[in-house]
């Protein structure tokens, strides 16, 4: 058999594992587990790679979803998903799953190159070339079963709150330096001699940046690891800072403010892909809840410092990005040091290595060290998927423009609170930032009612048999929309005339703060929870237009505040969040027939009506006449599956 046969059979037969799915057992026979057994549901790509054409009954390791015989031009599977309990096999399936997704793997990717044409050059020193392992899988590291202390999730839980606490320090930052250069703008433009029109181009460009950053760190945290982008991403950060700071021209300014940025949207792509690595499906919305936080809070947080530092003469607005750089290089050499690998396919290739060098067994291998990087396949997973589904995805296009207007307003205010506290009241540029605490305050009460509402969520997931169901997360969305347009009226109307005392504008970022963290935090987690295994695609398509919207609102800012009026300016921007709050209703009302239909979106064994009647009837008739299916298949591939089952 030519080697071109063996490739068109192995990727017949990985598109027959991809498709394939055994009948589900009924409602009756459905295990019970706990939900944080399911860590990820099995993917259609994770299944195993080539083996011999035989199976060998001494397998040290059984395949999670089958082993493949070559045989002819087929390749029958063998499932051992019985011989593991339910907790290892879920563990083993996120590390393959994470693995089969990464760039370069796919056999596609390995037949596309020119190699597969050319005749193999001679192995040398006159050798023939060696047999194939006896069975490649036998030499597959994997972890020791589900209490195995090199998985993330079975760290020590001070070493989690370690490693959390590191990293919301790291986000923090990032988010902190997109904008304590809005006070700095006008400073920049009377040392530069420019307008501050340009001179703002230095806040929307570091937002730039974070539109950019994450088409590069995102790919290269699976390929690599978390830890690798994350420890040289702040060195860089750092750096750039620097620049900023002793830059002898605006051009300097604007560019290092821009590669900040791209630096900075690192923690931003990745931190929240370590929290769940280490957290299950209990504690995971706590922990990613928690972060978020820090994205948000950031930003409101560095106005009133930078202010400060521009009043002061001694100190400057190079000072702002002074102390950005130095934050930055504390975040560093924490990350340097103390930062641990939480990537189960990477913690596996270092495991495999070290077994390596103490046994000199050199066929010992991980999965991950299988890839083949693929720049064609690069560009398809890191920018044409998002794109199309940021396009073609009603749940995404809908909500990524809902959240990029949303995250538009936030860099927005960032202008409109010095028209309303400097202009209308008269206050110092340090004074006026302190007024964003209001909408601080009002990000950390969304906060505290999403970790209250974890209770509950669990109590659902439980019923449910520890299947998500996405439609469960959009009340907090309704309500922080109502909340937001509130805030936004009631900003423009008290704070246009200084009549009105200057409490009551700085009482509305109560309601503003509230509306915007309620809206991310769990539009956020829709997103993940119905697109799961293209959610990394999802979530940068998401981030590529609510980043161009928070680089743009900025521009136009002044110009509206000063043509509209304060009130009819807020008005405007009111209305139109008064007009984006169906969207989330239709979603809950109508997103399971939405995502029916989806391509990409998976499918959920129970649904709505049927996790209603479970907690007012029977528990045990949770999903009577449904079937739980395989979560990250996509629908289209799921129903070729059925039809063929």
């Amino acid at each position: 058999m030519g080697p071109n046969t063996v490739d068109r059979a192995l990727e017949a037969a990985e598109h027959d594992a991809a498709t394939a799915v055994s009948p589900t057992p009924t409602h009756h026979e459905l295990p019970h587990r706990r939900s944080e057994e399911i860590e990820r549901v099995i993917s259609a790509s994770s299944v195993s790679s080539a083996s011999s054409s035989h199976i060998t009954a001494r397998s040290r390791r059984p395949s999670t979803d089958g082993t493949g015989i070559i045989g002819g031009i087929g390749m029958s599977r063998v499932s051992t998903s019985r011989d593991l309990p339910p907790t290892e096999l879920g563990r083993i399936h996120t590390q393959r799953s994470q693995h089969s997704a990464t760039v370069g793997r796919s056999i596609r990717s390995r037949r596309s190159r020119a190699s597969l044409v050319k005749p193999l050059p001679p192995f040398g020193a006159g050798k023939p070339y060696p047999p194939l392992l006896p069975n490649q899988e036998d030499f597959v590291v994997e972890f020791d079963g589900p209490d195995d202390p090199l998985h993330a999730q079975n760290w020590p839980l001070a070493k989690k709150l370690l490693t959390a606490t590191m990293l919301g320090f790291t986000t923090m930052i990032a988010s902190f330096g997109s904008s304590i250069f809005s006070a700095a703008t006008r400073a920049v433009a009377v040392d530069f001699n420019a307008s501050p029109d340009v001179s703002l181009l230095g806040v929307s460009l570091y937002v730039l940046g974070f539109a950019t950053g994450p088409t590069f760190w995102a790919p290269l945290s699976e390929l690599k690891g978390r830890r690798l982008p994350l420890v040289a991403s702040m060195f860089g950060f750092t750096l750039f800072n620097l620049a900023c700071g002793t830059a002898k021209d605006l051009q300097t300014v604007l560019i290092t403010r821009f590669f900040a940025g791209f630096f900075g949207a690192c923690p931003l792509a990745v931190v929240a892909a370590v929290f769940s690595d280490m957290f299950d499906n209990r504690t995971r919305g706590m922990a990613i809840t928690v972060f978020s936080m820090t994205v948000f809070t950031g930003p409101m947080l560095a106005p009133f410092i930078g202010g400060f530092m521009v009043e002061n003469e001694s100190l400057g607005w190079r000072w702002t990005a002074y102390l950005v750089a130095i934050m930055g290089f504390v975040a560093f050499v924490i990350d340097l040091i103390f930062l641990e690998e939480t990537y189960p396919p990477v913690i596996l290739v270092s495991k495999a290595a070290e077994l390596r060098r103490r046994t000199l067994n050199w066929g010992i291998h991980a999965k991950q060290e299988e890839i083949e990087i693929d720049v064609r396949e690069l560009i398809t997973k890191n920018f044409s998927r998002p794109m199309r589904l940021l396009f073609c995805e009603p749940i995404v296009t809908l909500l990524s423009v809902y959240m990029a207007f949303i995250y538009g307003l936030l860099y927005l205010f960032l202008t409109a609170y010095p028209f309303v506290f400097m202009g209308v009241h008269g206050m110092s540029s340090g004074v006026a930032g302190l007024t964003f605490f209001g909408m601080v305050i009002g990000q950390i009460l969304a906060g505290i009612t999403v970790l209250m509402q974890q209770p509950w969520y669990a109590r659902k997931l439980a019923a449910n048999n520890g299947v998500p169901v996405p439609e469960w997360r959009l009340p907090s969305v309704i309500a922080g929309g109502v909340a937001f347009a509130i805030g936004l009226f009631w900003f423009g109307w008290t704070g246009f005339t200084k009549d009105i005392h200057w409490i009551w504008p700085t009482l509305s970022g109560l309601m503003s703060g509230f509306g915007l963290a309620s809206i991310f935090l769990q539009a956020l987690n829709y997103l993940v929870d119905s697109y799961l295994m293209f959610a990394a695609s999802a979530i940068a398509g998401n981030t590529f237009l609510r980043s161009l919207a928070g680089a743009a609102f900025p521009l136009f800012a002044r110009y509206m505040f000063e043509g509209m009026g304060i009130q009819w300016a807020s008005t405007l921007l009111g209305c139109v969040a008064v007009a984006l709050v169906p969207i989330p209703v239709i979603f809950y009302m109508y997103g399971d027939r939405i995502r029916a239909k989806s391509a990409y979106a998976p499918t959920f064994g129970a649904g709505l009506e049927a996790v209603a009647e479970s907690e007012t009837g029977d528990e045990s008739e949770l999903g009577q006449g449904e079937k739980e299916t395989p979560s990250s298949v996509p629908r289209a591939d799921m129903d070729s599956a059925q039809r063929a089952v």
